[in-house]
């Protein structure tokens, strides 16, 4: 199961996820990138997002306006479609236009295979490595990594310092995958105070000593935070 948070009035970006790349609404563009691998849907808090995925063929449901968070979001989007515990739930961002199937079948591979080994908690996320230019940008998070490939911590800033001159950057892509249970744990979770300063919810479940299991993935796409990052991305498609 696929579903894509879509909020209106995004605070850096209001009402990108409607703006249109190629001559599809982002948002659109997002789903229909994904859309043959599992069931999509977009959890809305707008009516107009629900109008322009129906437009489309994309299966959209109005959740609350109130959520802090995508991940509440999705919560409430799988519990309207009474998902069983067991069901796995793959959060794709709304404003990921160019993610690759790739990408999310690898973290359903890893999601499968915690399942099957019968891990209490079940959350997953991919990254890929990145250049100390890249490193410096805020809006490319960065994570770093234990001996067995769950994340320590998330951040804005460039992690790990480069003291020796020989540090290593992995960039964090912003999918995530869960177990409907360890989904409805996640946010049952009191907020971290890390998590508001550096404005990355994925910190609640490391602050809580919960794994986050990293997935490696060769990927090029990028998210749309800012109107530059909408113009190259208009571009593309030129």
């Amino acid at each position: 199961m696929i579903i894509i948070p879509a909020r209106l009035e995004s605070t850096r970006f209001p009402r990108k996820v409607l703006a249109d790349i190629g001559g599809l609404p982002m948002v659109v563009r997002t789903a229909k990138r994904i859309q043959h691998l599992d069931r999509v849907v977009v959890a809305a808090d707008d009516e107009s997002i629900i109008e322009v995925c129906n437009e489309y063929g994309i299966e959209a449901m109005l959740t609350s306006t109130t959520h802090k968070s995508g991940t509440d979001r999705i919560y409430e989007c799988a519990t309207i479609l009474n998902l069983p515990d067991n069901e796995l739930v793959i959060n794709v961002q709304a404003d990921e236009p160019f993610i690759e199937p790739d990408v999310v079948e690898s973290l359903m591979k890893k999601l499968k295979n915690l399942q099957s080994n019968n891990e209490e908690f079940i959350m997953g996320s991919c990254y890929n490595s990145i250049n100390a230019d890249a490193a410096q940008d805020p809006n490319l998070v960065k994570v770093v990594l234990d001996a067995k490939n769950n994340a320590i911590y998330f951040s804005r800033a460039k992690i790990p310092h480069n003291q020796s001159g020989e540090a290593v950057y992995f960039g964090h892509i912003g999918i995530y995958g869960f177990s409907k249970k360890s989904l409805k744990e996640f946010c049952s979770l009191q907020d971290a105070p890390i998590e508001d300063i550096e404005k990355l919810e994925q910190l609640r479940a490391i602050y809580h000593q919960k794994n986050i299991a990293m997935v490696k993935v060769a990927s090029t796409g990028f998210g749309i935070d800012t109107k530059e990052d909408l113009k190259r991305a208009i571009e593309i498609f030129l």
